[in-house]
């Protein structure tokens, strides 16, 4: 009779490995961390192979072996361990030997993450040979910076192709950097950075943000602000000094094309910093752009 059958219900975590498996690998990296917390089975199920080669690139295996510094990967290694590697390290991506891109991974998100160094930008020479020099910093994470030795036209632009950024992500560009003793005219006349997928004049103009280097000097940049900028306007934006002891300032931001996105797909995103006026410039040394997934 149908009362003498008792009703057995089954619990999530009754449900075989591979099952588990392939929805925690439809979350995220930090989804799959707080699964493992669950219980024993959900702990074998979010740290399977299958979850975190979804979270890896594609070739990372071979990005992995260019870790700078740190023992060589196990022979043994899992792929939860290949990612946790590419999120604690940078690697050189470029190819070209000479260490000028550098990728990691967010370690929430698992996006990809850039930093272009100084001798990946380009760099206004108008003032001669001698507007920078190429030298050392215990800080910088490339073999040289660009140190600004004396100019009066400023503008540095960098171009990273958005296929390289993760789909369908909203990242924002940062420009890192230091200010030499000595240093002039960082403060004024108006600054100005942009972001733009594609580099068109329009979406370069809808994405113009006004900035300050250095607000130290917030007196004398008073005096250019009052002639040159109306009422009514944004103040600039400022820096913020980061834990590796360089400042950054947010240049904006954009969003990743998903994936199969046609053209946009094989676009560039360019930004660019630039000093409106033609004064006296010295001090800024430049350690790269970098771009990081934001929420």
């Amino acid at each position: 009779m149908a009362g003498d059958h008792e009703l057995t219900l089954t619990q999530v975590g009754d449900l075989p490995e591979v099952c588990l498996a392939h929805a925690i690998a439809l979350t995220s990296p930090r989804d799959a961390c707080r699964c493992a917390a669950v219980s024993p089975a959900f702990r074998a199920a979010a740290d399977s192979d299958h979850v975190w080669r979804r979270f890896l690139p594609p070739g990372h295996r071979g990005a992995t072996v260019l870790l700078p510094q740190g023992p060589p990967a196990k022979s043994t290694e899992t792929s939860k361990d290949a990612y946790l590697r590419l999120c604690d390290a940078a690697v050189i991506v470029d190819g070209e030997g000479n260490g000028s891109m550098r990728m990691w991974l967010d370690k929430a998100s698992g996006a990809k993450c850039y930093m272009l160094s100084a001798r990946a930008l380009s760099l206004p020479w108008d003032d001669g040979e001698f507007s920078w020099r190429w030298t050392p910093h215990p800080l910088s994470r490339f073999g040289d910076v660009a140190e600004l030795v004396e100019c009066s036209s400023l503008d540095i632009y960098g171009r990273l192709p958005a296929a390289e950024l993760t789909p369908a992500t909203s990242y924002a560009a940062y420009l890192v950097y230091g200010v030499a003793e000595g240093h002039r005219g960082l403060s004024y006349p108006d600054q100005e950075t942009t972001v733009a997928l594609g580099g068109g004049l329009v979406a370069a103009a809808r994405a113009r943000h006004a900035v300050c280097l250095h607000p130290a000097e917030e007196a004398e940049a008073r005096k250019f602000r009052a002639v040159s900028r109306g009422a009514g306007e944004d103040s600039p934006r400022r820096p913020r000094l980061r834990e590796d002891g360089w400042s950054e300032m947010e240049m904006g931001r954009l969003r990743t094309p998903s994936d199969g996105g046609g053209q946009e797909a094989d676009q560039e995103v360019v930004v660019s910093f630039e000093v409106l006026g033609w004064y006296p410039k010295r001090g800024l040394i430049v350690e790269g752009v970098e771009f990081r997934p934001v929420n």
